[in-house]
């Protein structure tokens, strides 16, 4: 009997596998053009930044609700050269580079979302994984479009500090942010949204938001402070930017696309942790690289326990015809630091700004890119970075990506095992790698 049902269920399965309708709900998968209107989704997932399901596979539907499930995976291998290197902090200490050369499955997305009694009413539950830090969490986030102008929601979000965070993930130039961008954004914590389009072709997002970056950092040693963020942006031309208003042109845009934006955002950050741990606030960073948190980041001896982090962007972009650019500059400052003994400032401003242009040289299938970015700030370091890659997409779509990517760093301010830098380095840095979106 179990033999006979094991057999049932193999002709079923191949009789679905290659059968016609299939074929066609492929076809259907492919991502929609985007080149002539905008979306015809009314009401995007515009503030769930790098958790934004992608289209996937529709498991069940019925009056009560529905279920898609959908994902994104990057295999990548990354070498950040020279292995062995030492750099000077802003206060003339010896610090050492810690490079990486690995090949890893390097992140993992599983959306589960859909709609519950009401189609205005949608959920989605993301299972995040990233194997290189041995993290796995599991969150959610719920909205309810009251109307075109106005959808509320509540769940895990982002800070909006920088373009990346308004949900272009994974259509960037790599897999990961660019230099300044990556030093100087917020990252992703519980919130409480808004968003909508109130005037055609101009949106908006807003949110309260628990701390800066949630990662690490539990309710026990959380403060009672709370971040504050938002994001306008306009598309004056065609009212659309391409899926997900990520970066290059595999859409051959007909007619000029455009947008502007600009983000703000406040939080009052804490370390987050008793004076004699290592901090477990790990979001900001130094123009050196060096955790404002630590022990002695400031001056020697001092520790500082509270900062006010305020950052505002503002971005600028446009597609035509297979050629791709976008821009952004980003003012932030630390400020009102409370710490257990005097400082030499009372607050550091550094400013950043990068440029990434693209050109499909293969229409549907190949895309070069060039790359730069810098720092400017108080403690005269100046880093900056440049470089570029190349992006094949073997099925002439989104969904399947192989990407290639080399930088010149110099004095690297940005450092973490989820993006390309490592804090302080100086030199190469390539990666190689594969990511799928379904």
């Amino acid at each position: 009997m179990q033999l006979r049902t094991l057999a049932m269920i193999l002709l079923t399965a191949s009789a679905l596998l290659f059968s016609p309708a299939v074929t066609r709900a492929q076809d259907e998968a492919a991502l929609p053009d985007t080149t002539k209107a905008a979306p015809e989704d009314r009401f995007p997932n515009t503030t769930a930044g790098e958790f934004t399901p992608a289209r996937g596979f529709d498991i069940f539907t019925s009056k009560r609700g529905s279920l898609n499930i959908s994902m994104y995976g990057n295999f990548r291998y990354l070498n950040q050269m020279p292995g062995e290197q030492t750099f000077q902090d802003h206060l003339g200490r010896t610090r050492t580079v810690k490079a990486r050369h690995d090949i890893n499955w390097h992140r993992t997305f599983v959306w589960l979302s859909g709609f519950l009694y009401d189609p205005k009413f949608r959920y989605t539950i993301s299972i995040w994984s990233l194997p290189t830090t041995q993290q796995t969490l599991v969150f959610g986030l719920m909205r309810y479009s009251v109307s075109q102008p106005l959808t509320i929601g509540v769940g895990l979000g982002p800070n909006l500090t920088a373009r990346s965070l308004q949900g272009s993930f994974p259509f960037w130039a790599g897999s990961d942010r660019q230099m300044s961008e990556e030093a100087l954004r917020g990252g992703f914590s519980s919130t409480v949204f808004i968003t909508g389009e109130p005037i055609d072709r101009f949106f908006y997002t807003a949110a309260v938001t628990t701390n800066l970056s949630q990662l690490g950092v539990t309710a026990t040693n959380d403060t009672r402070d709370m971040g504050v963020s938002a994001s306008l942006w306009w598309m004056p031309t065609t009212g659309e930017f391409g899926p997900r208003g990520g970066f290059g042109d595999l859409e051959e845009h007909q007619t000029v696309a455009t947008r502007f934006g600009l983000s703000a955002a406040h939080s009052r950050e804490n370390r987050y942790a008793a004076l004699s741990a290592p901090p477990n606030a790990t979001q900001i960073r130094l123009s050196d690289g060096v955790f404002p948190f630590e022990a002695g980041a400031l001056a020697d001896t001092v520790t500082v326990e509270f900062l006010d982090y305020d950052v505002f962007s503002i971005d600028a972009g446009f597609k035509y015809k297979g050629f791709s650019f976008q821009a952004e500059y980003t003012r932030r400052t630390l400020s009102d630091f409370d710490a257990t003994g005097p400082l030499p400032d009372d607050s550091i401003v550094d400013n950043g700004f990068f440029a990434e242009a693209g050109h499909m040289v293969i229409k549907k299938r190949l895309m070069l890119y060039a790359a730069t970015s810098f720092l400017s700030d108080e403690f005269g370091r100046n880093p900056w970075e440049a470089g570029g890659g190349a992006s094949l997409y073997p099925f002439g779509n989104r969904s399947w990506r192989v990407n290639m990517h080399i930088l010149h760093v110099e004095q690297s301010p940005a450092g973490s095992n989820f993006g390309y830098y490592a804090a302080g380095q100086t030199g190469t840095i390539f990666s190689l790698g594969t990511d799928i979106l379904l």
